[in-house]
């Protein structure tokens, strides 16, 4: 936290209070405080709270001096909010963040004294440079090869492999596209000599750079260590090599370290990521303590049991390692069964998905207290344009960032200008007087569009307001702009009123009351690429992650066909298979809901083939015929900037006062995104972009393409 919040004071009560409230193998976990400590925590069980509450029992009884704990978790967002349970813990001070952060933090500061001169600077995306070195080397340059080009050099540099050592690990990969492992070997080395030559550092270089230094330095080393003598990592079953390397040094032989993780939830292995240093810990740490927690405070019985079955449905051996899962216990009241339903087409799942929302919002359910999840992006359509139809407000996780926002932007200009006047009333007053001078009412508007979305903006920060003084003593205006300060270089969004739509990979970390897995069926889930036995775990793992989001409804639903009328050729997930069973549903039939009604509009007319660009399947949808791609389909687009496009829609489309979707659907920004037309000529081979738009909309769009530059693809963490 910034040093202007007032922490709360630490009171005459003994040390031994912080750890009321805890159940008895959180209170283990918290009482812990030396010696290597190994937490295995399930999904919901309150691992946070533990090391929450463990750190601030440790700074209380004077085991630890806050300014020497160094926690570390893998996004910004979970850094912050650690920071802010220790202030209200009373344990302000502590270091909570990624490692990326901690080691650019420890690498501005040491770089002149022991390298000299200035710090490389950080270039957010590869695909320039890489299309460069490229483009000597006459290799392919196109978008969608460069993305793959700088997915493979992430993971080999997390996995902590030159050029040369790239080639011995490299036999068992795929060619990253279709180029063979001794041409791109040569790219990247290109790359890193194009970046060295030009003082250039990515995003993987931070660590590297970090590690060379304490490895070669000893001085610098031993100042790190003295700086920190206790380290706490969160989610360490997804840490990488790299990261794992640079654990190490930080520790320099010493064991003050709790890890905190469940092998189970490990979804990132794409990314280099592994769980093998959590399974080790004990071989590593002998006298390590492991703590195991399995109360699950957040899901019903229902919910954990179908949990349960999923992951114990995979038996153990095989081709592949299978850890044993932590088998979880509620600690909640009994709920209702969770569904498993089949519909006829995609449309008529989306369908069915927005008439169970409307019934659990008429039942008193806050459409922010649910979620539809799905295994990739593109499936994100059916859904947005079901609650759309149904006049359900809805938010795309990832996409329009809450602080970008100009209605957010202008109350926090306010409640500035305010802080400097009025420190006496209750910040929750002072937030609805000034929010109210910017369109906040008590009363939600019955308006949709613009008017509505910028009142649910305030909406949410006046919720925050309310919830933060709630928690804190003593809590001021200039302490909730120093939070509000601090979400926004976290991207940590208050909660906005609306559906969630997010892909799976996104939703890891969070929770809903009702949550919607759709689109279970072979191809999507599994994902057809997942070929191998450890492939699938992940997938497996991945709908775990799904289903242990949910607290008290979990619907989880499959579609025969694509569109109505077509072929029903899709068959349900394998993952259904055991949990039909506990549910004591018959296997799946081909009888299954009614169709949506909706007429495919390429039947009323012959046209010529389109086919995927990348599974070859006959295209007859017209979003996917648009896109040139299958639902089933991975993008071919950098997701970066997708959503950057999306964003700039938004505000345009605000700016004329219009729906976004007349200005470019969703399926003409993914061919714009993958494509990044820059001429007029370019704009009219995209589909959806014909002559009246291009003379409306054509010189905005490329500026606006030309504002983003060039753009790589991000990490899904």
């Amino acid at each position: 936290m910034t040093e202007s919040l007032t922490p709360i004071p630490l009171t005459a009560a003994p040390a031994e209070a912080v750890l009321d409230g805890l159940d008895a193998e959180q209170r283990q976990a918290a009482a812990t405080l030396t010696g290597p400590l190994c937490i295995l925590a399930g999904a919901g069980t309150g691992k946070t709270r533990a090391i929450t509450h463990r750190i601030a029992y440790g700074v209380r009884t004077g085991t630890y001096d806050p300014h020497r704990v160094l926690a570390v978790t893998f996004t910004a967002r979970a850094a912050a909010e650690m920071r802010s349970r220790l202030t209200g813990l009373g344990a302000p001070g502590v270091q909570a963040r990624t490692f990326h952060a901690a080691a650019l933090r420890q690498l501005q500061y040491f770089w002149p004294l022991t390298v000299g001169g200035t710090l490389p600077q950080l270039v957010d995306h590869k695909v320039k440079i890489l299309g460069e070195a490229a483009r000597r080397l006459r290799l392919t340059t196109d978008r969608a090869s460069l993305r793959d080009f700088a997915s493979e050099i992430e993971w080999a540099k997390v996995s902590t492999l030159t050029p040369e050592g790239y080639l011995a690990r490299a036999a068992s990969r795929p060619e990253p596209a279709g180029v063979q492992h001794q041409a791109f070997a040569k790219l990247y080395q290109a790359y890193e000599d194009l970046k060295q030559d030009r003082h250039l550092m990515d995003f993987e270089d931070v660590l590297l750079f970090t590690v060379a230094m304490l490895e070669s330095d000893e001085r610098v080393a031993a100042q790190v260590r003295q700086q920190y003598r206790h380290f706490v990592v969160d989610e360490y079953q997804d840490v990488s090599p790299l990261q794992q390397r640079l654990l190490d040094l930080w520790l320099g032989g010493r064991e003050e370290l709790c890890v905190v993780g469940d092998a189970a939830q490990t979804i990132y292995s794409f990314t280099g990521a592994t769980p093998d240093y959590l399974l080790n810990f004990r071989r590593r740490f002998p006298q390590a303590e492991v703590v195991k927690l399995v109360r699950d405070y957040r899901s019903t019985p229902q919910v954990v049991k179908l949990a349960n079955v999923l992951l114990a449905d995979r038996k153990p051996g095989g081709s592949a390692p299978w850890a044993e899962p932590l088998q979880l216990i509620s600690q909640r009241q009994a709920g209702p069964t969770p569904q498993i339903t089949q519909h006829a087409d995609d449309d008529a799942e989306a369908a069915w998905i927005a008439a169970q929302i409307t019934d659990l919002r008429d039942a008193g359910m806050p459409l922010s207290e649910m979620a539809v999840l799905y295994r990739t992006n593109g499936q994100s359509q059916a859904f947005e344009q079901a609650l759309a139809s149904a006049g359900i407000s809805y938010q795309l996780r990832g996409s329009e960032r809450f602080f970008s926002r100009r209605e957010v932007r202008e109350a926090m200009a306010a409640l500035r200008t305010s802080s400097l006047v009025n420190e006496q009333e209750p910040v929750p007053d002072s937030v609805r007087a000034v929010l109210s001078s910017l369109g906040w009412s008590r009363d939600a508007p019955t308006s949709t569009g613009a008017v509505r979305e910028r009142w649910e903006s305030l909406a949410a920060l006046v919720a925050l307001a309310d919830q933060l003084a709630a928690e804190r003593e003593n809590f001021s205006l200039r302490d909730f702009l120093a939070e509000l300060d601090e979400r926004s270089a976290a991207q940590h969004a208050p909660t906005v009123e609306g559906v969630t739509l997010a892909s799976l990979h996104s939703a890891k970390g969070l929770e809903w009351d009702a949550v919607f897995l759709a689109g279970l069926c072979e191809g999507l889930m599994p994902i057809t690429f997942a070929k191998e036995q450890q492939e699938i775990d992940e997938e497996r793992r991945l709908f775990y992650v799904g289903i242990t989001r949910a607290r008290t409804h979990l619907f989880l639903s499959s579609a025969s066909a694509r569109h109505s009328g077509g072929r029903g050729k899709r068959t349900p997930s394998r993952f259904l298979i055991p949990l039909r069973k506990e549910l004591g549903l018959e296997p799946a039939a081909r009888q299954i809901a009614p169709s949506s009604g909706r007429t495919n509009p390429n039947n009323s007319k012959r046209k010529r083939a389109v086919s995927c660009l990348g599974c070859g399947e006959v295209l007859v949808k017209g979003a996917e015929v648009g896109r040139r791609r299958c639902a089933n389909c991975p993008p071919r687009y950098e997701e970066a900037v997708f959503e950057q496009l999306r964003q700039w829609r938004l505000d345009y489309a605000k700016e004329l006062e219009v729906p976004a979707f007349m200005v470019f659907s969703d399926a003409t920004l993914e061919v714009i995104a993958e494509k990044l037309p820059s001429t007029d000529e370019e704009l009219l081979e995209i589909p959806g972009i014909g002559e009246k738009k291009l003379q409306v909309h054509g010189q905005r769009l490329k500026d606006a393409l030309s504002e983003l530059g060039e753009s790589s693809s991000v990490s899904s963490r």
